[in-house]
């Protein structure tokens, strides 16, 4: 019966690891699209005369960028980070290259049960 199945619990390891994986996901995406972005859109956009290219890689790191920020917090209230090392995983979304750096921390740091 549905009313018998309940939600694991917020800091159950079930729910971290779920929490885990949706990160590790976003950071993937969100520095690629970041890495396309730095690496061929704006260079298209200043040498080619073609700014389509930022437009949209920017508008969709944008929005994927939201989504990694609810994704890092969400991991960091259960697995209860501390505020410097949620705030430096944030501010890595924003880098290229960074965020793979930030996600294999973060990923080596929880599966050794380490705060981040």
């Amino acid at each position: 019966m549905a009313a018998d199945r309940t939600a694991p619990a917020r800091d159950s390891e079930q729910a971290i690891a779920a929490a885990l994986q949706r990160y590790r996901v976003m950071a993937t995406v969100v520095g690629v699209l970041l890495v396309l972005l730095f690496v061929v859109a704006m260079p298209l956009k200043y040498f080619a005369d073609i700014p389509e290219p930022v437009t949209v890689l920017g508008t969709a790191h944008g929005w994927l960028y939201a989504l990694f920020f609810l994704s890092a917090v969400d991991l960091a209230l259960r697995s209860k980070w501390t505020l410097k090392g949620a705030i430096i995983t944030l501010v890595c979304g924003t880098i290229p290259f960074l965020s793979f750096v930030a996600e294999r921390t973060v990923t080596r740091k929880m599966r050794a049960g380490e705060r981040v």
